[in-house]
């Protein structure tokens, strides 16, 4: 028996009982005694017995299982979502499985076919830096699998969204730089065709108009925020500018550290020749000198969100077949890199 998998039917052979009743047993069930029950399991851990979950859960058309797509793992803000969703889930018996698409469409779409065929009873969503075709995730909505947006959300597709009002911590950020004196404000972000950077950059030049200072298309820059962009578009860039930006609102803050050391390592003073904003609240920010002002993003509470309102329309508590948005709230920590007036 060591050569092959033990089955329901080799327990019943051995114990010359029926294999409902070793099923029932399995189980629990109150209609076999507590003295067969004892005998049923101490032969199925003697023997090595493993359930076969798979089959229960296809007889079931129910796997208990959650699909995750993230763009990257690297990162605190993902790290901390994952950590709300996984404790969410796992505390109301389901599991998770988790993929990164590495900030490409392609990726995204074998994750998506990966999760479909793995059967997933729900599939939670953050987009790839440059998705654009959705169609991949038509065989979920065609099965009504439900999909939760966070993040950079699918806004074309009706489905629930859980994610930060971008636009006002954009605002915010740069409001807070216009009050420290700065007037020439540089703005470094993503691809503008996801939500998050569109929303942030529209927040950004509203503040610029609120406080009448007019946007300068040359001080704005959209790249993939990697550190040999963020080093193309200051060293060859704007540093070689005859007139420097006094302030710098930057969309993630590895970003914001990055700049911050290539503008000291040129020369310039933090915060009194250039202020500097981040975003995330990411643990370099904190680690930084001087430190880094930041929006902070609650990552672990927006897991847990969408994590409730996931499984509470897979136990039949809540329902996702109408499209509705969770906003979570965000605040500016102001520190030492933009601090000009005390």
């Amino acid at each position: 028996m060591q050569d092959k998998e033990i089955t329901i039917y080799d327990l019943a052979e051995r114990l010359n009982v029926s294999a409902t009743t070793v099923s029932r047993g399995l189980q629990d069930h109150p209609a076999i005694n507590k003295k067969t029950k004892k005998r049923i399991f101490d032969l199925a851990a003697e023997l090595g017995y493993r359930s076969n979950k798979f089959a229960s859960n296809l007889r079931k058309q129910k796997t208990n299982t959650i699909g995750v797509i993230v763009p990257r793992l690297n990162s605190l803000f993902m790290s901390s979502v994952l950590s709300g969703i996984e404790k969410i889930v796992n505390n109301a018996g389901y599991n998770l499985i988790i993929s990164q698409s590495f900030e490409h469409e392609s990726k995204e779409k074998t994750n998506t076919t990966t999760m479909f065929n793995s059967r997933v009873d729900g599939l939670i969503v953050s987009l790839a830096s440059d998705t654009e075709d959705l169609s991949h995730f038509d065989t979920f909505i065609r099965k009504n699998i439900p999909i939760i947006f966070f993040d950079r959300v699918a806004e074309s597709i009706q489905s629930t969204k859980v994610l930060i009002d971008n636009f006002k911590a954009g605002y915010k950020a740069t409001e807070h730089l216009i009050q420290q004196g700065c007037k020439k404000i540089l703005h470094i972000t993503g691809n503008p065709s996801r939500n998050v950077y569109k929303d942030r950059f529209e927040g950004y030049k509203k503040a610029l108009n609120d406080h009448h200072i007019e946007f300068d298309p040359a001080l704005y820059i959209s790249n993939d925020l990697t550190e040999q962009a963020i080093q193309d578009a200051l060293v060859n860039d704007v540093l070689k500018r005859d007139t420097l930006p006094d302030g710098l609102f930057v969309t993630n803050d590895s970003s914001a550290a990055f700049a911050l050391t290539i503008f000291k390592e040129a020369g310039l003073r933090i915060p009194e020749d250039i202020a500097i904003v981040g975003f995330n609240n990411d643990l370099i920010s904190k680690v930084t000198e001087p430190a880094i002002t930041t929006i902070n993003y609650p990552g672990n509470e927006m897991g847990e969100s969408i994590a409730r309102i996931l499984i509470n329309h897979l136990d039949g508590e809540g329902d996702l077949s109408f499209t509705s948005t969770v906003l979570l709230n965000t605040e500016l920590i102001v520190r030492g890199s933009s601090q000009r007036k005390k």
